[in-house]
């Protein structure tokens, strides 16, 4: 919930006439940390986006995958040449991006605003997971965020991402 604040996801607004609000859902998770042998318990934030409707909550949808022949080649180069490779994990990744849609979404359970403004949705500002255009508006977000830094995307495999370093 502090990512959610702190990304300004959502404003509390009336709903407009004709808009139904889409649900949304807390998932728990439980993950065992094998390092310090404690347990590490995680909420996440979900929209049930199985209720959006085309044309209306979104436009396009994107899946976010890496062809795992392009995976194998690109592991077997580096091992081949000796080089490195890095990776990454986005914390709370989809929360980075702005919607293009406007979409309305209930009040969270146990997170419901009371008093005079307990009857608004939040429209949303910023992508939640479950929604069906979240990996793409994270996607373009990291597209055009990766290629300030000289990286490159690749013709054959567009989610690998290249960059030429000068020889030391």
């Amino acid at each position: 919930m502090d990512s959610i604040h702190q990304n300004q996801t959502w404003e509390l607004v009336e709903l407009p006439a004709g808009r139904k609000p889409l649900p949304c859902k807390w998932v728990f998770r439980y993950k065992y940390v094998t390092d310090s042998n404690k347990a590490k318990y995680k909420a996440r934030l979900v929209e049930k986006g199985f209720k959006q409707e085309h044309g209306v909550d979104y436009d396009k949808i994107f899946l976010h995958v890496v062809k795992m022949t392009i995976l194998r080649l690109l592991l077997g180069v580096v091992a081949t040449e000796d080089l490195e490779l890095e990776q990454l994990d986005v914390k709370t990744a989809f929360l980075h991006r702005d919607l293009e849609e406007d979409i309305y979404m209930s009040q969270p359970a146990d997170f419901l605003v009371m008093g005079e403004k307990s009857h608004l949705v939040c429209r949303l500002k910023k992508s939640l997971y479950g929604l069906k255009q979240a990996s793409r508006m994270w996607y373009q977000k990291f597209d055009s965020y990766i290629r300030q830094f000289g990286y490159h995307r690749s013709d054959s495999e567009p989610r690998m991402y290249t960059r030429q370093l000068a020889d030391e």
